[in-house]
């Protein structure tokens, strides 16, 4: 059986082959943008500044750690498994001379493992596609589902409803700005024609900062109240303290941040230097660094070799003078040990310090 036959669904030799698409192919995505046209705009999200911060720290980390045993993993191939597996959940790339990063794949499985891939390569001119078996695949992904442990899953989806708490936030402060006449008053208006009046108040959307007269004297009137009195100008901004719009504002995008693993104390304009920095080693020591070893336990199964991928020493996340404290107090407790002739090796062990862990 051939490569190709792994795909063929139909082995008939009077029948066609018939022709399927997988959840992540390109029958997928156009049913998801035309679902997407129907109901409105959804899943927008990654558009906010928000979640491009997060996913600029991931992509800047990654870029930068240190990679040892191979050279096809460089600073821009780390940056685009950042920014795939950000917003997509996975990343999938050939290997050859480098890793080529795919569009679209295909991917045929066994065992809940894949085994081969039908991938879409990105060119200047027009795409291309390539198949090629697991072994020549670099797939990286998080955030898998049981369901379908070979795809992965990125974070906004499985915090949907937070990332769409976000969307309609700011899209309704985009909208009051943009349309709402912020600065414009209300003056009283002599009599005029219906048609006037009408045209009086359309003009009302997005004439902000000016002057408008809609009210006459006979729509007074004849609502009962004097026609001389209480003629007085009524501003039309909008009062979006009662919304609480900043509180809510604040409270969706710390959610969305912590999903990415930056804690929303990143986001908070009181933040002084010792926040950011341990808002940096959260990041990096609880989400970055797991996802790293994941990168370098494919990489090494797929290019050969051990692999390692260092995020920590790069951007220094970790307590320097904790450490230096530390390093202090294992030095006088070795020697200690020595003096009262205790094997060092074995007090390291009896703190779980033991093959080079710690």
């Amino acid at each position: 059986m051939g490569l190709m036959d792994i795909f063929r669904r139909n082995r008939t030799a009077n029948l066609p082959t018939e022709t399927r698409a997988s959840g992540t192919g390109y029958t997928a995505a156009i049913m998801a943008a035309r679902a997407s046209y129907i109901t409105g705009s959804s899943d927008l999200a990654e558009l906010t500044s928000a979640v491009q911060t997060c996913v600029s720290l991931w992509e800047a980390v990654l870029s930068g750690a240190d990679v040892s045993g191979t050279d096809a993993l460089d600073r821009n191939t780390m940056a685009l498994v950042a920014r795939s597996l950000a917003m997509r959940g996975e990343f999938v790339g050939i290997i050859g001379e480098h890793i080529i990063p795919a569009s679209d794949w295909d991917i045929s499985t066994r065992g809940g493992r894949p085994v081969a891939y039908r991938v879409s390569i990105p060119e200047a001119g027009g795409g291309r596609t390539v198949t090629a078996l697991a072994g020549e695949v670099l797939h990286v992904r998080i955030g898998s589902d049981p369901v379908a442990p070979w795809t992965g899953t990125p974070p906004l989806r499985r915090a949907s409803l937070s990332a769409s708490m976000l969307q309609e936030i700011e899209e309704a402060l985009r909208d009051t700005f943009r349309d709402a006449p912020i600065g414009s008053q209300v003056l009283p208006l002599p009599d005029s024609s219906p048609e006037d009046m009408d045209n009086m108040r359309s003009a009302i959307k997005g004439r902000q900062g000016q002057t408008l007269v809609i009210e006459g004297v006979a729509q007074a009137t004849a609502a009962g109240m004097n026609p001389q009195l209480g003629q007085r100008r009524d501003d039309l901004t909008p009062d979006l303290k009662q919304a609480e719009a900043s509180i809510l504002l604040e409270s969706a995008r710390g959610a969305v941040a912590e999903v990415f693993g930056v804690p929303r104390a990143f986001f908070n304009p009181a933040s002084t230097g010792p926040v950011f920095r341990e808002a940096q080693r959260h990041l990096v020591q609880y989400t970055l660094s797991p996802m790293a070893k994941l990168i370098s336990a494919e990489a090494s199964a797929k290019l050969g070799g051990q692999i390692t991928i260092d995020v920590e020493t790069p951007v220094q996340a970790y307590d320097t003078g904790g450490r230096a404290r530390a390093l202090s107090g294992i030095i006088k407790a070795l020697s200690e040990a020595k003096e009262a002739g205790i094997n060092p090796e074995a007090a390291m062990r009896l703190v779980g310090w033991q093959d080079g862990e710690g």
